[in-house]
């Protein structure tokens, strides 16, 4: 490729696609420095995939720090979903497209067959059997704080060798984290990152859990942390600008996501509730008021159906106006 390109830069256009990049830095392969572009590709974002007839009237430009994300016709190549569906099934294009019958059995698949196939091409692991323990727990444990010392005694294996594995889950682009804010005056905050998976419908797979509807709703909150989280760092990731941060003290103080943009901090905390009130954003107000010059607003998304006010530094916003 190199060759040809070189030869004839007008005439040769080439598209590399794969997730195996550990191999390709393993093995020393040229990767074309000077002659290509890396770009990351992420499941389907908010604005790719249209939304039900019943709330597509509601929505309102997002007033986050985002760059307003215009429609695009690939979005309608995909079936408009809910909530619901997108917490159950999460947001892969081929689960999106398939008939409803076959997302749970794709999912599984794609954990069972694909997962299974690449990560047995890693010299690291040596235990199938453990790293199965590990992917199950991981998932399950997905969103919360890295707990290194319990998923070691649940797993059966050491720490390092957690510490190994949530490495190799992340590079092989099946998990993110996000790191603590530390830009605060509080002594007492804690440090520990958060860990998500790529994807709900992966996570949920991986963990064996029940890829229902019914399963989702039993205990939505979390599940809906989690795909707002995924959203935002997905956007950011797609902007080539930004981080996205969590924030907890010991004295129990948390803000679920800090957006760190030019230099801006806005707070975002998420509720399942369709009826948000002030005291759902005592921490937020608290963060504000810690960090007067670099944030200005924050906001709760919920499921309320229009945007709230609720202080003259916080506004409600529905999950669809993300």
């Amino acid at each position: 490729m190199q060759h040809l390109y070189d030869s004839d830069r007008q005439r040769w256009r080439f598209v590399l696609c794969g997730s195996s990049a550990r191999k390709l830095r393993k093995t020393g392969a040229n990767l074309l420095p000077g002659r290509a572009l890396l770009h990351h590709v992420y499941p389907l974002v908010l604005p790719e995939r249209p939304l039900p007839d019943s709330v597509r009237l509601d929505a309102v430009e997002s007033p986050l720090p985002f760059s307003p994300a215009p429609s695009t016709p690939e979005s309608l190549l995909f079936p408009a979903t809910d909530l619901i569906e997108r917490m159950t099934f999460g947001e892969l294009p081929g689960v999106a497209t398939a008939a409803p019958e076959l997302r749970a059995d794709l999912l599984k698949a794609y954990c069972l067959v694909y997962l299974e196939e690449e990560l047995r091409r890693e010299a690291l692991i040596k235990d199938w059997a453990a790293f199965s323990r590990f992917l199950s727990l991981a998932a399950s444990e997905s969103g919360q704080a890295i707990n290194y010392a319990k998923i070691s005694k649940d797993a059966g294996m050491s720490q390092p060798t957690v510490k190994s594995y949530y490495q190799l889950l992340e590079d092989m682009f099946l998990a993110f984290r996000l790191p603590a804010f530390s830009r605060s005056r509080r002594k007492n905050l804690l440090s520990t990152d958060r860990f998500f998976f790529f994807d709900l419908g992966v996570r949920h797979a991986a963990a064996e859990l029940p890829l229902e509807t019914s399963a989702v709703l039993a205990n939505p909150g979390p599940l809906f942390e989690q795909w707002v989280g995924i959203e935002l760092w997905e956007r950011l990731k797609y902007l080539g600008a930004g981080r996205l941060h969590t924030f907890r003290t010991k004295g129990g103080a948390e803000v679920d996501f800090i957006i760190e943009r030019e230099n801006a901090l806005t707070p975002v905390e998420v509720k399942w509730t369709e009826r948000p009130t002030l005291q759902d954003a005592r921490h937020l107000i608290a963060f504000l008021d810690e960090h007067p010059k670099s944030a200005k607003q924050g906001f709760i998304i919920c499921r309320c159906r229009h945007p709230l006010q609720l202080h003259d530094r916080i506004m409600a916003l529905p999950w669809f106006c993300l």
